[in-house]
């Protein structure tokens, strides 16, 4: 069995450089990479294309790298909570590729699957097909989208074992699960690491394949992007 564990954080961010493509795991503040995200802001590598559905909140998940103009890019499908984000995407600071959601979820999931790229009908007819092929299959328009070229990977799971094996938990199982094995280098954070053989086989989500490098994380704050309660009755 291959062993995929790393040292830390920062042996699992080893080779990362500038003007790099990356993909993050995460949907608002659920299921992100903390401790990776904190190691690259260290870094102080720029340049960087992000792929991820949003960008965080101002202090925290990839509004910290957006804070530090750390990312020249962002390919994402909602601008969120981020006012950071916002302000310079509209003073053109920032160059944004907005993707409707369902098309960022597959042109992930080509990329792992090893698919140049899928046909969609999400965005025929909308400004999201302009300068793309389109091409009808039985009577309905669908708009080619071309797989992601990712540099590297950066998921978080609950738990997982040395050979790279992972098991999602709750809503973090969201983009995560596709975007692993869709760059290059796949670098998992862990709430758990445990021996290979604990976990049950039939609980995997991702298997080790689509791993490359795997640690435990610490110090996970797992904040919540926008608390709503009900009225008191």
């Amino acid at each position: 069995m291959i062993n995929k564990q790393v040292a830390g954080v920062d042996e699992a961010i080893k080779g990362i450089a500038d003007n790099m493509t990356c993909m993050f795991g995460g949907f608002g503040l659920s299921g992100i990479p903390e401790n990776a995200i904190a190691a690259l802001v260290k870094s102080g590598v720029k340049g960087l294309t992000c792929i991820s559905n949003n960008a965080g909140v101002d202090d925290f998940g990839l509004g910290l790298l957006l804070h530090q103009r750390q990312i020249k890019k962002m390919v994402s499908s909602y601008v969120g909570e981020n006012d950071e984000f916002e302000r310079q995407m509209l003073s053109g600071e920032l160059d944004v590729e907005l993707i409707p959601q369902g098309t960022l979820a597959e042109r992930c999931r080509a990329a792992q699957a090893g698919f140049p790229a899928v046909y969609t009908p999400a965005g025929y007819g909308t400004e999201v097909a302009e300068g793309k092929e389109t091409r009808e299959f039985d009577g309905k328009m669908y708009v080619l989208e071309h797989a992601f070229k990712a540099d590297f990977a950066f998921v978080k799971a609950w738990k997982g074992d040395a050979a790279g094996n992972l098991i999602f938990k709750g809503t973090a199982r969201n983009f995560n699960p596709n975007m692993c094995g869709a760059a290059k280098i796949t670098v998992a954070e862990v709430e758990e690491l445990v021996p290979v053989g604990e976990l049950n086989p039939n609980h995997i989500h991702i298997p080790g394949i689509f791993v490359q490098r795997i640690f435990q994380g610490e110090k996970y704050e797992k904040r919540i992007e926008q608390r709503t309660v009900r009225k008191r009755e």
